[in-house]
């Protein structure tokens, strides 16, 4: 009789060379170099933008917002559709949609045609932020993962670092519109080397089921929920039909959403994944980490210039603190990990950092020393660093292959969602009580010229001033009202961060796994074929399989 091959004996996996495993994912890198470079060329002129076309500081949170909003709902169904259909496919798809929002960005006349491209944009970022993760994890362990991720961390702290510089010396020398072109050469060089390098296993030939009940719930709620957010007590009372329809109606939908999610054959966010007590706690605290990651994001661009009177370019430059305490950590940490397996201790060490970063983030005002400042900053970023990416690295080392691309994209949904949700509450803050400073502040103030008599009117409209335009006597009261408004707005992110912290310390130690999920799935399969193939010979010769007392098996025939 011929012996049955052992899963070990069988397909052994083959060791990869560094210089091989930078070649398969050299695309997935090109591309997400792309995506934070496109965005963060952008974040030091939003506040030009946003002037130049008349916005509103409602409207300059929902250019943020209806990006995250895309992001948010698109990523788990990137990330479903990843286990169903060729994910090379899907990352080159999101990678264009992202390029053809980015660009067409570029040309928006006013603020409401830019947060319209911004959804197209969004939506593509939502497939990069799922499909690269899923893929690397295809190609490389859990343990070795964070060695290579350093490495890509680096090339991303270039793009987040020259970004801003980038994006202001543009501004300042050829307009914000020109930010919207500087990937696109970028763009096309990640199409090319998907398209040569990239080779990912197929998944298994299964019916295609898409849960297309749940996506349109999924939108519909969150949309909602995000309208009687940002729009209550300003665009309408929180006392008021128009809010409770609002309210409720959101509620509604998403336990509907939820409910749904229980029956169909393939849901978008499996419930079952809940009851992985890793996936839950890391939701949990991927809430607190994305309302910090966005906030800084979004405010620290508003403080710099319209808090302390920097151009594009100078805000870009006093954002570095930031971005090395983020990249720098992200980097080491990422090669410690690889190298003991050990990294329960750097999150929860990065978890404190980032609750310690929001909670000075609060006490800032105009006049606050710059040392201080890029202090806070650097506090932060290094608490991001150590957690962001390490949360996704535990949650696909605890779940089941085949559910890779759920698990992976359901983190970062809900890091998105919060986010996109934290936002939107914070620029509301933010808005109401800048405009309360400066209306308390200008209560006895007699403008003396028409310069000023101008300034008051334009400030009256509720639209974000263009500092360099305003008196002097006036812009240091919209200065000092910017200052005290993002400090509250940070206010609304410490007691996330303390729950992350919790959540963090309850996550279960499990040690890394040495084989990337291709392989387990590999496993898996042929471990499934020796079963079916041993009751086949079972059944065939009349033999039984017996365990004795010490363990061992024995065939005996009946």
């Amino acid at each position: 009789m011929t012996s049955l091959p052992s899963p070990s004996s069988s397909h052994a996996p083959t060791t990869r060379s560094a210089r091989e495993v930078f070649t398969a994912i050299s695309g997935l890198i090109v591309g997400m170099f792309v995506a934070v470079l496109s965005g963060t060329v952008v974040s030091t002129s939003l506040p030009v933008i946003i002037a130049d076309l008349g916005g509103t500081q409602a409207q300059y949170t929902w250019v943020i917002t209806a990006s995250l909003l895309a992001t948010a709902v698109s990523t788990p169904i990137w990330g479903k559709l990843a286990d169903l259909l060729d994910r090379k496919v899907l990352v080159q798809l999101s990678l264009v949609l992202f390029t053809v929002g980015t660009v067409i960005s570029g040309f928006s006349t006013d603020t409401n045609m830019l947060i319209a491209v911004r959804v197209v944009q969004g939506i593509g970022v939502g497939g990069l932020m799922s499909l690269v993760m899923v893929a690397v994890a295809l190609i490389i362990s859990p343990r070795e993962r964070g060695k290579y991720m350093g490495v890509v961390g680096g090339i991303m702290a270039f793009a987040t670092i020259g970004g801003p510089l980038l994006g202001g010396f543009i501004t300042d020398v050829w307009g914000w519109r020109a930010n919207f072109f500087v990937g696109v050469p970028f763009a096309v060089l990640a199409l090319v080397l998907l398209q040569l390098t990239l080779h990912l296993p197929k998944p298994q030939n299964v019916k295609v089921s898409i849960d297309y009940l749940g996506i349109v719930l999924l939108a519909v709620g969150v949309s909602a929920l995000l309208i009687w957010v940002s729009m209550g007590g300003s665009q309408f009372d929180w006392d008021s039909s128009t809010s409770y329809v609002l309210g409720i109606g959101a509620a509604v939908v998403i336990v509907a959403f939820i409910v749904v999610e229980f029956f169909v054959a393939e849901p978008i966010v499996p419930m079952s994944l809940f009851k992985n007590r890793t996936f839950t706690l890391s939701v949990i605290a991927s809430i607190a980490i994305g309302v910090s990651m966005f906030a800084t994001s979004v405010f620290l661009a508003q403080y710099f210039q319209l808090a302390r009177g920097a151009t594009p370019t100078e805000s870009g430059l006093m954002t570095i603190p930031m971005i090395i305490g983020q990249m720098g950590a992200s980097i080491i940490i990422g090669q410690l990990v690889s190298r003991f397996g050990k990294w329960k201790g750097w999150m929860m060490l990065g978890s404190v950092l980032a609750l310690g970063g929001v909670s000075l983030m609060s006490t800032l005002r105009w006049d606050t020393p710059f040392i201080l400042v890029a202090t806070y900053m650097f506090v932060l970023g290094a608490g991001l660093g150590m957690v962001m990416q390490n949360l996704t690295l535990i949650v696909q080392n605890d779940t089941p292959p085949r559910q890779l691309g759920a698990a992976s994209s359901g983190v970062n949904f809900f890091r998105t969602i919060a986010g996109t949700i934290g936002v939107t509450i914070m620029g509301s803050i933010l808005a109401t009580n800048v405009g309360s400073y400066i209306k308390d502040d200008l209560s006895t103030f007699v403008p003396k010229s028409p310069e000023e008599v101008s300034a008051l009117k334009s400030l009256g409209s509720g639209n974000v001033p263009d500092m360099s335009s305003l008196p002097e006597s006036i812009r240091r009261v919209v200065e000092s009202a910017y200052g005290l408004g993002i400090a509250d707005a940070f206010i609304v992110a410490v007691p996330l961060a303390v729950i992350g912290v919790i959540a963090i310390a309850f996550i279960r130690n499990k040690p890394l796994s040495t084989k990337n999920s291709a392989e387990q799935l590999r496993e898996q399969a042929e471990g499934s074929a020796i079963e079916v193939a041993e009751a086949e010979v079972g059944g065939s010769t009349g033999s039984i399989r017996v365990v004795e007392n010490d363990g061992r098996v024995r065939e005996q025939v009946r």
